[in-house]
């Protein structure tokens, strides 16, 4: 992500140090300017294309494998609306552990008790489904249908499934592998954008050029 974090203007603003003058300045980088995909490509479907991601691989390993160019990490982010990567992309496998046994305490809890319960899917005598599988119900779920074949009811039973803990947090944490990333052919868009995204306008009082502003107030960093 260097490459990204070079293209972010700067801004000064007074410094407030102990032994600071009057003209005195700290000029740091503008990190309330983000860039991010346009509206009209977020929106396209066609501009991306289906990855999951793999592994302890981290968005730089991606963006090399798919780019070429790990500093491109920003746009595998950008694609997903990623903004909390902590949360919002696959734990390393050690990480995702202590997390898990933080959160529920002891390895029996973990592994043995139920968060919840699933349906089973359930189909007939012609193979064709009469109850869909994977959804949240009590237990237990009896269920019985009538199937014209046989001209009869058919009773099922009970069709709640339990779904441990970690079974739930496991899906919950593979789901976040199933990512879109631009096409390789639309980065010259995406790069043009970004600079123009992490230009400074003309037009105010804090304005110096296109990539500082001065100030002391929180419109500097607009």
């Amino acid at each position: 992500m260097s490459n990204y974090f070079r293209q972010i203007p700067d801004f000064e603003y007074v410094s407030r140090l102990p032994d600071a003058k009057i003209s005195d300045y700290l000029r740091v980088k503008n990190l309330f300017k983000k860039g991010k995909l346009r509206t009209d490509i977020i929106q396209n479907t066609t501009f991306f294309t289906k990855y999951d991601i793999k592994g302890n691989d981290r968005p730089d390993n991606v963006a090399f494998e798919v780019y070429g160019d790990s500093s491109l990490d920003w746009v595998v982010l950008a694609s997903n609306n990623i903004i909390n990567i902590q949360s919002e992309w696959p734990l390393l496998q050690n990480d995702f552990n202590t997390y898990l046994l933080d959160k529920y305490g002891t390895y029996d809890e973990l592994y043995n008790g139920i968060h919840h319960y699933e349906s089973e899917e359930i189909k007939n005598f012609n193979n064709v489904v009469v109850f869909k599988g994977g959804l949240r119900v009590q237990s237990p779920f009896n269920f019985s249908y009538y199937d014209d074949r046989l001209e009869s009811l058919v009773d099922a039973g009970n069709i709640a499934v339990p779904v441990t803990n970690y079974q739930y947090e496991e899906e919950l944490e593979n789901n976040k592998r199933h990512i879109f990333l631009l096409k390789p052919r639309y980065l010259n868009i995406v790069r043009d954008d970004l600079e123009e995204m992490m230009t400074y306008k003309k037009g105010s009082t804090q304005y110096l050029n296109g990539t500082l502003k001065r100030g002391d107030n929180i419109r500097l960093f607009q």
